[in-house]
């Protein structure tokens, strides 16, 4: 009787953890360069003594799914709730399970949640068109997958934190995608292709506003060009044209643009445009930081070094250089 009780707690408990669904949070959500990712799963009721599984999601475009491979390091599966990614350069999406028992039963996968990068990826690319982060209602806006797949799809991930797999833009023969929308949205949107790649992530933002901020969907390059403009619906081009900077005050004046002739860090943060009492959403203005030495190559020191030299030291070194020559011979 013992023996059979104990096997029907065993059955529920299976039957239970099957049941159950855990939810995974990602922070950040956007990569910064040289941030750790921190993955961690959540499962009711907690306490159950659950060792976690934490996998990372591969696109599979015959499904509006995604299939999971167990991270590097997560095998085994972890005691601990948490579990951190060094490294993690480019957009990817994750997911959790938790196990428990002898023998081990699990719970479902949870929902994939992602982390967006910005860096470009080698294998798979996200061009829009036109090139501008703010759009006005009913304006098209073609999204532009390339890389190393003939088959894409583009993701939509929304402010209301819906995973959206866009019906227009799945599993894509071609690499296009043109939206139209209708109405007020802020999403982000990148794109996968079936060979299991993830593009950089962009934000765009579609508005009922009548004046809008023309600035560059993907962060401008350290040292590069960029010009920010407004635009008013309707209108092509606009004059006496108000620009902020993080909401401070940095051109009022007769020009209708705003131009930066070498982007620096500084630069970087959150624009907004006026004109004639109107103000336009803002929008952030990334740079990208190009890398720096850690150290100076030597013929750069040893001509920093002759340049603090005294006239008549060198005019030393010159006879000495002449001497040794003349000593060497033809």
């Amino acid at each position: 009787m013992f023996q059979t009780v104990l096997c029907v707690l065993a059955l529920l408990y299976k039957v239970s953890s099957l049941e159950l669904k855990p939810v995974l949070t990602v922070s950040p959500s956007w990569l910064s360069p040289g941030a750790s990712v921190t993955l961690s799963c959540e499962v009711e009721p907690s306490s159950a003594g659950w060792r976690f599984y934490w996998y990372k999601a591969v696109p599979d475009l015959s499904q509006k799914s995604y299939s999971y491979e167990l991270l590097p390091g997560g095998v085994a599966g972890t005691m601990k709730d948490s579990f951190i990614i060094d490294g993690q350069k480019h957009t990817a999406g994750f997911a959790c399970r938790a196990g428990g028992g002898n023998p081990e039963d699990f719970t479902q996968y949870s929902e994939p949640k992602f982390v967006w990068s910005t860096d470009p990826h080698p294998a798979a690319s996200l061009s829009v068109s036109p090139d501008r982060e703010q759009h006005f209602t009913s304006e098209s806006v073609t999204l532009n997958c390339g890389g190393n797949s003939a088959e894409w799809r583009v993701m939509k991930f929304s402010v209301t934190g819906h995973l959206i797999y866009l019906r227009i833009c799945w599993a894509m023969t071609g690499s296009l995608c043109t939206i139209n929308r209708t109405h007020s949205d802020k999403s982000v949107y990148w794109c996968e292709s079936k060979s299991g790649e993830f593009s950089a992530a962009v934000n765009l933002t579609v508005h009922n506003e009548d004046l809008l901020l023309v600035s560059p969907v993907h962060p401008v390059t350290e040292g590069a060009s960029v010009t920010l403009s407004c635009r008013l619906r309707g209108e092509n081009k606009l004059s006496d044209v108000i620009f902020y900077h993080n909401d401070k005050l940095i051109q009022n004046d007769s020009r209708g643009e705003l131009k930066i002739s070498a982007v620096s860090q500084s630069d970087e943060g959150f624009y907004k445009c006026e004109h004639s009492g109107n103000v336009s959403p803002q929008s952030w203005m990334g740079v990208k930081v190009l890398p720096r030495p850690e150290h100076p190559s030597f013929p750069v020191l040893l001509v920093a070094g002759l340049g603090g030299l005294s006239g008549k030291i060198l005019i030393i070194l010159l006879i000495l250089l002449s001497h040794c020559r003349y000593l060497k011979g033809p």
